[in-house]
C-alpha cells in the first residue's frame, strides 16, 4: 500500500512538473509582396501593419518586394524561410510555390493576405476580405454623387467609372459589388470599367480616367494600387471625382477623392501576429474581414469634404445595414 502511495505521488509532482504548451517561435517577421512599396494603398497598408508588431513585440522584421517580377517569386520564398518564423505573404502569381514552400518548411508560420490558399498539409493560413461589402457602399457613394447635380461639374448623365489594375477574382469582386451598389440607388446608372494590365503605371491610371472622363463619368473608382494614383490626379485636372482603395486617399487630391474605399490589411496582420504570440493560433484557417470586423469599411475623412452630410449620413445607415446583418451583399462567385 505504500509503494502505491508513493507512486501516485511521484505521478501527481510529474504531471506538477510538465512543461505548458509554448507559443510558436515568432521573433523573426518577413513580409513578402508580388509588388511593391509606395502605392499609398494596399501594401503600404500592410507594411505599417509589419511596423505595428515590430514596435508592440520587439521583434525582427523585413520586407521583401519582387517588384512584380516572376522570376523573384522563388528565390524570394527561400529567402524568406530561410530567415523568418513568421512569413506574412501577398502571393498574386505564385500560389502554388507558396504552397510547395508550405509542404516543404511545415515548422514556418505563412499567413497569405487577401486570396485562400490552401496546401496539402493544410497549414497556410489565410486571410480573406470581404471586398464586396466596401465595394457595394462604394458604388452607393459614387451613385448619390453621379445624381448629385448641385456638387460641382457633376452632369446629367447617370456614368460612373471604375478601373482596375488588371482582370483577377479580386478585382472582379470589387467592381461586381460596385455595380451591385451603385444600381441598388438607381438601376439606370451605368458602370463603365477600364483595366490597365499594370499596377505600378501612374501614367496608364491616368489615361483610363481621363478616357471615362470623357464618356461622361462624374466619380472613377480606382482598384490599380500605385497605378490608381494616377486616376487620383486626373480628378484634379478635369474638376470631377474619383474614389481610393484600400487606405485613406482622400487627401491625395483635396477636394477630388470622395470617400475611400478601405482594406485594413495592416490591422489583419497585428491581429493575426497577436495570436501567434499568445498561443492561440491555429494554422490552416480561413479568417474573414468584412465591415463587421473593421476589416473593410469606407473612409470620407478629409480636409475637404467634398459630400453633403446627408449623402455621408445615408451611406452610413446602409453601412449599419450591413453590418447589422438586416441587408447581405452578395459575393462575387466568379460566374
Amino acid at each position: 500500500m505504500l509503494v502505491f502511495l508513493m507512486l501516485a505521488i511521484l505521478l501527481v509532482s510529474a504531471a506538477g512538473c510538465a512543461p505548458k504548451a509554448e507559443a510558436p517561435q515568432a521573433e523573426k517577421v518577413v513580409y513578402l509582396i508580388n509588388g511593391a512599396l509606395g502605392d499609398k494603398s494596399f501594401y503600404d497598408s500592410g507594411k505599417e501593419g509589419i511596423d505595428q508588431i515590430a514596435a508592440e513585440y520587439g521583434v525582427e522584421t523585413r520586407t521583401i518586394e519582387c517588384n512584380f517580377d516572376a522570376g523573384q517569386y522563388e528565390p524570394s520564398l527561400q529567402a524568406a524561410v530561410n530567415y523568418a518564423d513568421v512569413i506574412f505573404v501577398i502571393s498574386y502569381g505564385y500560389e502554388d510555390q507558396l504552397k510547395e514552400y508550405a509542404d516543404k518548411y511545415p515548422d514556418k508560420i505563412f499567413v497569405n493576405l487577401d486570396t485562400v490558399v490552401q496546401n496539402e498539409k493544410n497549414t497556410i493560413t489565410s486571410v480573406d476580405f470581404i471586398e464586396e461589402e466596401s465595394a457595394y457602399l462604394t458604388g452607393v457613394v459614387a451613385a448619390l454623387t453621379t445624381l448629385d447635380t448641385s456638387i460641382p461639374n457633376v452632369n446629367a448623365d447617370k456614368i460612373i467609372g471604375a478601373v482596375g489594375g488588371d482582370v483577377d477574382p479580386v478585382i472582379q469582386a470589387f467592381v461586381f459589388a460596385y455595380t451591385n451598389g451603385a444600381q441598388s440607388i438607381d438601376p439606370d446608372i451605368k458602370v463603365e470599367t477600364k483595366y490597365l494590365g499594370s499596377w505600378d503605371d501612374t501614367a496608364k491610371g491616368k489615361q483610363a480616367a481621363l478616357q471615362l472622363y470623357d464618356m461622361k463619368a462624374d466619380v472613377v473608382f480606382q482598384i490599380a494600387a500605385a497605378a490608381g494614383i494616377g486616376v487620383l490626379q486626373a480628378a484634379g485636372e478635369r474638376g470631377l471625382y474619383a474614389i481610393g482603395v484600400d487606405t485613406n486617399q482622400n487627401d491625395i487630391v483635396p477636394g477630388h477623392v470622395v470617400a475611400s474605399d478601405i482594406k485594413n490589411v495592416g490591422q489583419a496582420i497585428i491581429d493575426v501576429f497577436k495570436t501567434i504570440k499568445d498561443g492561440t493560433y491555429q494554422p490552416g484557417q480561413v479568417l474573414e474581414y468584412g465591415l463587421a470586423t473593421g476589416g473593410v469599411d469606407v473612409d470620407f475623412t478629409a480636409q475637404q469634404q467634398v459630400l453633403p452630410q446627408g449623402t455621408i449620413d445615408q451611406v452610413n445607415a446602409i453601412r449599419q445595414q450591413i453590418i447589422d446583418g438586416t441587408l447581405v451583399v452578395e459575393r462575387y462567385t466568379g460566374e
